[in-house]
């Protein structure tokens, strides 16, 4: 969280973008978008723009990584150098590497990885363009490049955050809000059980407020779940009535 703004974020009972407490930006998912990757995913959340590819199962390098009874998951989430004015922010850097590692985490709770031993299976996450609340929208992603790509999960996790401003409990959070509210807290849900498997907060929020957060985040759950899915229907249908290649 960045230092308080001068600049109210609720005005007039609405949020700088005229959004309620509890609506989201606009999402559009679509499936199977990059044709050398074994899957691959592109959304849009508000004005964020993501790309996820996933690779494998492939061969394990450097070898001495191999696992010989499951697969390995491995994450890369980078914002691309034109993807924000916060040049800070994108490329490799402490907060990319983190973000990837807790992205990762939360696959590893999902994918079946005994099914392929010995093997590695990549997720890479660009973002593209950057307005708040990047690391749930690329986990979404990433959660359909790897259905679109045959991975077994148990679970297709979506990604939402909550956050206070202006002391009120809102969802999803973009740019000014993620700068300058009071918290920050982006979690990953499993839409079938309602489990957890990421859960981060940079900020304050009082008992209360964290148990209306909650609440918040797994009644949107649905919403986003569906969108998932409907991207991948969309391209099994699609692909079903593509010619095939001789």
């Amino acid at each position: 969280m960045g230092t308080p703004s001068e600049q109210p974020l609720i005005v007039g009972g609405k949020r700088l973008d005229g959004r309620a407490m509890d609506e989201l930006r606009p999402i559009t998912i679509t499936a199977g978008v990059l044709n050398r990757a074994n899957g691959s995913a592109y959304l849009t959340w508000g004005r964020n723009k993501v790309m996820a590819a996933v690779y494998g199962p492939k061969e394990v390098f450097p070898k001495h990584e191999t696992d010989p009874y499951k697969a390995v998951v491995r994450c890369r989430y980078l914002m691309a150098p034109f993807s924000t004015d916060d040049h800070g922010r994108s490329g490799p850097n402490r907060r990319s590497r983190e973000i990837s590692m807790v992205i990762k985490e939360a696959f590893a709770n999902v994918v079946v990885a005994e099914v392929y031993p010995k093997t590695a299976i990549e997720v890479y996450i660009e973002i593209l363009e950057s307005h708040g609340s990047t690391r749930v929208a690329g986990l979404t992603a990433a959660a359909v490049a790897l259905a679109n790509a045959g991975i077994p999960m148990r679970d297709l996790p979506i990604g939402v955050s909550i956050g206070k401003i202006d002391g009120q409990v809102a969802v999803d959070m973009q740019k000014e809000e993620d700068n300058f509210g009071q918290a920050d807290m982006p979690l990953a849900i499993k839409p079938t059980t309602g489990e957890i498997v990421l859960l981060q907060m940079d900020g304050k929020m009082t008992r209360s407020e964290f148990e209306q957060a909650l609440d918040m985040a797994y009644a949107k759950v649905d919403e986003i779940h569906e969108l998932q899915v409907a991207a991948l229907k969309e391209y099994f249908d699609r692909a079903a009535v593509m010619p095939q290649e001789e």
